[in-house]
């Protein structure tokens, strides 16, 4: 029997309604998976252990009263840009160290009242600002399937903890491909629903028109159930959609017949990396061999959504930002003779370089005599990647695509050249632009053992879509199957002295 770490959260929650364990068992092997592994890992930025057995206790008192939340004693890990009442909300920034939430995001507040328990705050880039979760101001976090490559980003310690069985399930954010990215280098589950569709009320923002909260599991089911929980309306957030919300959960199958599949040939590109391609190729035809009909279809304007997106998202990320001066919360520089020298010195000594960069370069195109050329101009191409989509999507129910040109690269590979970085995001930021929703499932794995993500791409609220394509490819495979238990080596390093390897150690008989 898979230990209590190691199981989705359909699975643990049926296992504590059966009454074979309580909560406090699930998280307490939980909690010895973390200490055990996540000293390698590095996915945590902070575990309160006391706080999450009180959780699991009170869970556990609830579930004798006959309580029956959808959730009720499960652990989620919840990336360190969403507010949590009483837990740091830090954003991985030294800006904001000893900073405590007052309050829960509604996302949060959702997953609580359905029994979710919340036991650990995971490492990102700081203020979501990265694609490999080495901008974080604390630590860098490594790859489960091999310790020397990034796990993605910018929500990289949520797809760490899931795909290491040091979490059940996780929240993470995405701007522009951050829950994907590392669902796809991870070798999990990563789901951008669309904008609107759950409440970023309690988000800290990077780029309020673009931000979205989605949840990392083991499988689709997990998914649907997480998004089930967090979506409808909140008259909290002004963006937030009154739209209903389906049972995503009843509506998943295992076939695909009479859906049609697209393939936008500008996702189909000599720059994606052989093995990747060789990944996605075979899952189309899997697809298609489920009963789907598949389609080429264009999308345009899609070689102009990178500098589309970091045009517009670090113009939101300059205003959004500005709050962060040392007057209310978080750091504050001691010894500043006037204000002025307050802001600046704290914004610089706060912020790390990345964040920095994107706030002068959004700055930069908000400015007098630029904001024309730049910005206006920038959305105006918005309109037109969105415009892509919808014409697209009247011929066809989803759209089948890599979610990166690659598998995960070695760390500080990229971090001398951030416009090769950035171009990591080139098949998932048109998403963000276009307010879409999204899914990345693993489909493979490359020679060196890293896993490779599909990106399913659907209409607005069109998760339910998505999620039923997900599902179908997943349960008749089995990559969602495979683990990390070879404590993270390349075939390479199997060549090692056994004394030169690090190995993800089995939690089964840790406390």
């Amino acid at each position: 029997m898979p230990a209590w770490n190691e199981l989705t959260v359909h699975a643990a929650k049926a296992r504590l309604d059966q009454g074979t364990g309580t909560s406090r068992e699930l998280v307490e092997t939980l909690l010895g998976a973390i200490r055990v592994r996540d000293t390698q890992i590095q996915g945590y930025l902070e575990v309160d252990e006391a706080d999450a057995l009180r959780q699991a206790d009170a869970a556990d008192a609830l579930r004798k009263k006959g309580c029956k939340g959808k959730l009720l004693g499960i652990p989620i890990a919840v990336k360190d840009l969403l507010n949590v009442q009483g837990q740091s909300c830090r954003c991985a920034s030294r800006i904001l160290e000893g900073y405590h939430s007052p309050y829960d995001a509604t996302a949060i507040a959702r997953l609580r009242a359905e029994g979710a328990l919340f036991v650990g705050r995971a490492n990102m880039d700081e203020f979501a600002m990265g694609s490999t979760t080495e901008n974080s101001a604390f630590k860098i976090t490594r790859n489960p399937w091999n310790l020397a490559c990034v796990p993605g980003g910018s929500s990289g310690g949520s797809g760490a903890v899931v795909a290491a069985d040091e979490a059940i399930a996780a929240l993470g954010t995405d701007t522009g491909g951050s829950v994907r990215l590392p669902a796809s280098f991870c070798g999990c589950v990563g789901l951008k629903p669309t904008y609107g569709r759950v409440s970023r009320y309690g988000l800290t923002a990077f780029a309020s028109s673009l931000d979205q909260i989605g949840p990392m599991t083991k499988d689709i089911r997990d998914a649907a159930l997480l998004l089930q929980v967090m979506a409808g309306h909140d008259t909290m957030d002004s963006t937030s959609i009154p739209a209903p919300v389906p049972d995503y959960e009843a509506n998943l199958r295992k076939d695909l017949a009479g859906m049609k599949l697209g393939l936008p040939k500008e996702y189909f590109i000599d720059g994606v990396d052989p093995e990747v391609a060789r990944c996605i190729q075979q899952a189309i035809r899997h697809c298609e061999g489920l009963g789907a009909s598949i389609v080429e279809v264009s999308l345009p304007a899609t070689p102009y959504a990178i500098a589309t997106y970091y045009i517009i998202a670090c113009a939101e990320a300059s205003a959004n930002l500005a709050r962060f001066d040392g007057v209310r919360y978080g750091l504050r520089v001691k010894d500043a003779t006037d204000p002025f020298a307050m802001y600046t010195r704290t914004r610089a000594a706060g912020f790390g370089t990345e964040v920095k960069r994107r706030i002068i370069l959004g700055t930069y195109v908000l400015s007098s005599g630029y904001y024309d050329a730049y910005y206006v101009r920038a959305q105006k191409v918005r309109a037109l990647i969105r415009a892509d989509f919808e014409k697209v999507f009247q011929l066809c129910d989803a759209l089948l695509t890599p979610v990166a040109p690659t598998a995960a690269y070695r760390l500080g590979e990229k971090t001398a050249d951030p416009l090769q970085m950035y171009l990591s995001d080139i098949f998932t930021a048109s998403v963000n632009l276009a307010g879409i929703c999204a899914l990345s499932v693993p489909c493979g794995f490359t020679s060196a053992n890293l896993p490779v993500g599909l990106q399913i791409v659907g209409p607005a609220f069109g998760e339910e879509t998505i999620l039923r394509v997900g599902f179908a490819y997943e349960q008749t495979t089995d990559w969602r199957l495979r683990k990390p238990d070879h404590g993270g080596r390349t075939p390479d390093d199997r060549r090692r002295k056994p004394e030169d390897r690090r190995r993800m150690p089995d939690v089964r008989s840790q406390p």
